[in-house]
């Protein structure tokens, strides 16, 4: 396990919307450089930078056509490298996006398994042997190539399947998880991996990791069997890498898999989903941090704590601000439902992200779908730093912006929340600060809920020998708790005094008593 995880707070960056630096309406790999600072002043101390791997962009760079090379919109490889070496020159590790899976279905190694003739690609990607043959149960095309049969996606119709093998083979076609085509598969993915390690980068984020091995769906064995073969290749020549899933199991992401972060993702009526969106069309929004809502903290607890305790010794449970494939909490959060929103994800056990732009509270805007983006395309749109044309992103004309910016008269942007000591950005800051203070609040600090209640607030929670008192409802409240006998606040949101063997909590506050 990297050392350095355990006093890290993750910024994710989405490339195309963060800072133009060449003015052509397209955020890039030197605007990234030239924000550095920013980054590190917010208190952030690792990055996730989205895809910015040479594509078609029919799915934002998720469809990768050579992994081996920056896409010219983001600059060259040469200013990835600069990028790693800057960013650690201010003690900001580095993750990049790897898409594991699929391909686009223009990669070249694509473009030789679609070939009549049999090539060292033919058996890259997942094939069956003749055009009117399907894969049931999975999405597949047909007809479209001079080979014979028909191939299976891992995504959109864009992105082919890469082969791993099949666990439960039931068609001849199938490879064998120990076929010598499945192996290829696994052995390029580690180059590629040794590549960009070789050249600074400091771990990746795995796109769709449990979707490799076809047919192992009911504990994912086969696949967390790879990654467990790519986390021994890493313990040898990388132990400093780090690994973070989109896997949302951790048991067997982390236990299985050997990753050594695990994303909680937003899925419905799940532990995290319940905290910031727990909403649905026409349906009362019952989130855990609206203060007018019905939020449940057992909810959560239901969910998180046994994922917490099975893999609390072996790896870290990531919760997020937002990603690039969800809402953006300001979508239905006040500035102080956030404020106390973050201020509970920044005191939680495991390795936290915040997405670009959160910190000032960046709306989820309706915008017309771009590369593949459709509903999520909202979450996505440029950084807002100034008031100045295009909010500080590019100084390109606004209509050749990769996303339109938010013109509303009162858009959140950097420069009027920094000059604001009470705005969201200072008491993201505050929260950042104060975590990487207090190794109690840090990755693998204990944990224990010590007051939760269903349908009642508060929720206290230890962190070490820190307790954490959380109310994001309109009442003040009084509860009697021993543990709180000779505690004083450490830091505060709101209102909350410990009085003898009392906890008094206002509305919407938080706090940390030592």
């Amino acid at each position: 396990m990297p050392e350095w995880l355990k006093d890290t707070v993750f910024y994710e960056i989405y490339p195309q919307s963060f800072k133009d630096s060449n003015d052509d309406g397209t955020g890039d790999l030197n605007g990234i450089i030239e924000k550095l600072d920013y980054i590190k002043d917010l208190g952030a101390n690792a990055l996730w930078i989205n895809p910015c791997f040479d594509s078609p962009f029919k799915d934002a760079g998720y469809d990768v056509r050579d992994y081996k090379k920056v896409a010219p919109r983001y600059g060259t490889n040469e200013d990835l490298v600069r990028l790693f070496e800057t960013a650690h020159e201010k003690g900001i590790k580095v993750l990049l996006d790897l898409v594991p899976g699929h391909t686009s279905d223009t990669h070249e190694w694509f473009i030789e398994s679609q070939k009549y003739e049999p090539n060292e690609y033919s058996g890259r990607y997942v094939w069956t042997t003749n055009a009117f043959e399907g894969i049931g149960g999975h999405p597949y095309i047909s007809g479209m190539t001079e080979r014979y049969g028909a191939y299976m996606l891992n995504f959109f119709a864009s992105q082919p399947a890469l082969n791993y093998g099949w666990l439960n083979r039931t068609e001849k076609w199938m490879s064998a998880v120990d076929s010598p085509e499945a192996l290829a598969t696994r052995e390029a993915l580690k180059d590629i991996m040794r590549f960009w390690l070789d050249q600074g980068c400091d771990g990746f984020r795995v796109d769709m990791a449990d979707s490799l091995v076809k047919n192992d769906d009911d504990h994912k064995s086969a696949t967390a069997a790879i990654w467990r073969d790519i986390r021994n290749m890493l313990d040898k020549d990388y132990p400093e890498a780090a690994l973070v899933s989109e896997w949302s199991n951790p048991q067997q992401a982390i236990n299985g898999g050997g990753f050594h972060m695990d994303f909680y993702l937003d899925h419905w009526h799940n532990g995290y989903n319940t905290l910031l969106r727990d909403y649905e069309a026409n349906e009362e929004d019952n989130s855990f941090f609206r203060a007018k809502g019905k939020g449940d903290i057992m909810r959560f607890l239901d969910d998180y704590l046994p994922k917490y305790r099975a893999t609390k010794d072996n790896g870290y449970i990531s919760m997020f601000t937002c990603n690039h494939d969800t809402p953006r909490p300001a979508r239905t959060l006040s500035e102080r439902e956030l404020k106390i929103a973050y201020a509970f994800l920044l005191t939680m056990p495991g390795v936290p992200f915040i997405y670009y732009g959160d910190e000032i509270g960046m709306r989820f805007l309706d915008v017309r779908t771009k590369e593949g983006g459709y509903h999520r395309t909202g979450s996505r749109t440029p950084m807002q730093w100034d008031e100045t044309e295009n909010a500080g992103f590019s100084k390109a004309p606004s209509d050749q912006l990769y996303l339109p910016v938010d013109q509303n008269e009162d858009a959140p942007c950097v420069s009027k929340q920094a000059a604001d000591p009470d705005s969201l950005y200072n008491v993201t800051k505050q929260l950042v600060k104060l975590r990487h203070d207090n190794p109690d609040l840090q990755a693998d600090s204990f944990f224990k809920p010590v007051y939760a209640v269903k349908e009642e607030m508060p929720f206290v929670y230890a962190r070490g020998n820190l307790l954490c008192a959380v109310n994001p409802s309109m009442g003040g409240i009084k509860i009697r708790l021993k543990e709180m006998k000779g505690r004083e606040p450490l830091y505060v949101i709101g209102r909350a005094v410990a009085e003898n063997d009392a906890l008094i909590i206002g509305p919407q506050s938080f706090a940390v008593f030592r």
